[in-house]
């Protein structure tokens, strides 16, 4: 009996830990009755229900482009932190010899220059805006970690905001569709009573 209750506050719990990941991105809701829908107000006429449901359609994809520029810039990030990482660790190993470490560095793109480096436990990291420090080989591999589990952990939830995000757009769309339709069928119903009267 326990471990049932457990499980279904676990699952409560999960539902509005969903909730508010998605926090920012209003939900769309799905319109089962399309008559109590046009009913409410601000729905006066077909047109301007279908204006609103266009309006939000293009937030949602309005920010579904923002979330896909930020996915790719975070998917670009991501190699260049674990390539760090791993120059880092080689040159932890590297610090205890006596003997230089041969590489090459990018001087431009695709032009290399070759370099003789000594051992040494100091290093520089770019952290972006035209900015430089030195660390020591420890303290940049401990940044670089928790910067690379961060960039992960955003990654993941881009994806997961932006499947929500797809689904809001895909309901969005189907709501129009149905305010469409709605609208199509109360117009055939007036022009058939219209010509009923008629003859």
């Amino acid at each position: 009996l326990l471990f049932n209750m457990a499980a279904t506050i676990d699952n409560s719990n999960a539902v509005q830990a969903t909730k508010k990941k998605h926090l920012g991105i209003p939900e769309a809701v799905f319109v089962e009755d399309v008559d109590s829908f046009m009913k409410q107000p601000g729905n006066e006429t077909a047109d301007s229900a279908l204006r609103r449901l266009d309006e939000q359609y293009q937030k949602y994809k309005y920010m579904e482009l923002n979330l896909s520029q930020k996915k790719l810039r975070l998917k670009n990030q991501i190699p260049q932190i674990t390539q760090t990482l791993e120059i880092l660790r080689h040159m932890q190993k590297k610090k205890e010899t006596t003997e230089p470490m041969e590489t090459h560095f990018l001087l431009a793109d695709n032009v290399y220059c070759k370099a003789s480096v000594p051992p040494t436990d100091k290093v520089c990291l770019w952290l972006g805006a035209n900015v430089m420090l030195e660390y020591d080989i420890d303290e940049a591999q401990a940044l670089l970690e928790k910067n690379l589990s961060t960039a992960s952990r955003n990654l993941e939830t881009l994806e997961e905001d932006l499947d929500y995000l797809r689904d809001q757009g895909t309901t969005t769309e189907v709501n129009m569709a149905r305010v469409y339709n709605w609208d199509v069928k109360r117009r055939s119903k007036e022009n058939l009573l219209k010509s009923a009267a008629k003859s």
